[in-house]
Formats: structure tokens, C-alpha cells, sequence
């Protein structure tokens, strides 16, 4: 029998406590999840999801450029013109 190893992370409480609610209605443990992760890792020497960059509406230079925007419009200084379509 292979040695095992002792695995610690930290994660946020309240992504910890959904990820565990979702588990056990799978039947699964973290443990169990993390496991399976890791050999799927290893088989396909790949992640076994795609990984890209975040929406760039939601980027903090585009959320800035929102808020100000908003402010402007606010205070009466937007300028009311035709809807352009695409």
C-alpha cells in the first residue's frame, strides 16, 4: 500500500461550506472531490476544465469608467442622442 500525504489549502469559509453542501448531495467529500481532481490532472496532464480570463465588463478600469459615468449622469451632465445599432 502507497504512503499517503497530508493535503492543506486555504479557502474562503463560505465557498468551503457550498462546495461541501453540493459534495454530499453528489455523495461525495471534499477529500473525495480533491482526489479525483488531482488523478484527472495527472491522467490527462491537463486541467479538466477551461480556464480563461474574467468578463472584461466586470474589470475594475471598466467599473471605474461605470461609476464616473454614472456620477456625470447624476449631476446632469449627460447628453441624451440616438440609440447606434451594431
Amino acid at each position: 500500500m502507497s504512503k499517503t500525504s497530508v493535503m492543506t489549502i486555504r479557502i474562503d469559509s463560505e465557498l468551503k461550506e457550498q462546495a461541501e453542501s453540493l459534495c454530499a448531495e453528489m455523495g461525495l467529500s471534499l477529500s473525495a472531490v480533491y482526489k479525483l481532481l488531482l488523478k484527472a490532472i495527472v491522467n490527462t496532464r491537463s486541467l479538466p476544465f477551461k480556464i480563461k480570463a474574467a468578463d472584461p465588463f466586470y474589470s475594475k478600469k471598466n467599473q471605474e469608467y461605470l461609476m464616473k459615468s454614472i456620477e456625470e449622469l447624476d449631476a446632469g451632465l449627460g447628453k441624451e442622442h440616438d440609440l447606434i445599432d451594431a
